[in-house]
């Protein structure tokens, strides 16, 4: 029992009506929705309209809060779009096909997600390729060439890269590493 003798019982009741058919949430518990998915990271305008539909949010209510949240600057998925591929890119070496795929995953608009795509061209593609085929290759030291090559290649086509700059890539990789050998 709580202070003052009075039994607090849980909203909604455990069994009953009431448990069966609860009462979709109201404009006030839908704006604290978005409000604290948005506040724990970035979210796409699709990822925010699952998050509604998984809580019960009528779809009328989020449509309209959506719309507010974007027209106030809240969501706005090309800024979101070109912060993701930046990042991923940056960070975890992805290819841009790796990221078209997470950006449609996210529901970005495929024309929004072309764009953002555009910051990184054919050279950021191949310098970062090498950067992680460089990182790797001083892991695989002693291995079978043979071995060697196709793990780092195997390694940059789960990043997203096509077999050619995967190939260029590890091949640079592992000429650069022969020309420090030999001027050691």
């Amino acid at each position: 029992m709580s202070p003052g003798g009075r039994r607090h019982t849980p909203e909604p009741p455990p069994t009953g009506a009431a448990a069966e058919d609860p009462e979709p949430p109201g404009e006030e518990v839908a704006r604290a929705i978005l409000l604290r998915q948005l506040a724990a990271a970035p979210r796409s305008r699709a990822q925010l309209a699952e998050k509604l539909s998984a809580r019960n949010v009528p779809d009328e209510l989020a449509e309209t809060l959506l719309d507010r949240f974007e027209e106030v600057g809240l969501i706005d998925d090309a800024a979101y779009a070109e912060m993701l591929v930046r990042s991923r890119h940056n960070e975890r070496g992805l290819a841009r096909r790796a990221l078209s795929h997470e950006l449609r995953r996210k529901g970005i608009d495929p024309e929004v997600a072309a764009q953002a795509l555009e910051q990184i061209d054919d050279d950021d593609e191949l310098t970062a390729a090498r950067d992680l085929a460089e990182r790797r290759a001083r892991a695989t030291r002693g291995l079978d060439p043979v071995k060697r090559r196709r793990r780092l290649a195997g390694m940059l086509a789960r990043k997203g890269y096509s077999p050619g700059v995967a190939m260029r890539a590890v091949d640079e990789a592992l000429a650069g590493e022969e020309e420090v050998d030999l001027a050691e």
